[in-house]
């Protein structure tokens, strides 16, 4: 993925509704939350990635249909996932990670908090 791609990636992610964007491990790591809940992180610190959580058992189906789609990086590999965008991987499945990355988090927020994220 190119410089540009990968900050279209972010631009994208920054725009899903409630995203909130924090570096907390430094300024090359880009964490994106809803409402303090991390739903995807953007590194670009030896290599162009993004770490999106998962569905458990979905998690291993993607790793092993996958090559660009390993364990999550320092992060719980049961329920993570890392795809290394330089191996190269389809748009599509991507974007649906991170939208089912999005939805999980999404899902496990009080009710009372859903109003203001409808799309």
């Amino acid at each position: 993925m190119t410089a540009a791609g990968a900050q279209d990636l972010q631009t994208r992610i920054g725009a899903m509704p409630g995203a909130e964007l924090d570096h907390p491990f430094g300024p090359e790591v880009a964490v994106y939350k809803l409402r303090g809940k991390i739903f995807a992180m953007v590194a670009d610190d030896g290599g162009p990635r993004v770490t999106l959580k998962c569905d458990p058992v979905l998690a291993e189906v993607l790793r092993e249909a996958h090559p660009a789609i390993r364990p999550g990086y320092h992060t719980n590999k049961r329920h993570w996932n890392t795809v290394h965008l330089e191996v190269g991987i389809d748009e599509a499945v991507l974007w649906d990670m991170i939208e089912s990355s999005y939805a999980l988090v999404r899902g496990s927020l009080p009710k009372k908090m859903h109003a203001d994220l409808e799309r």
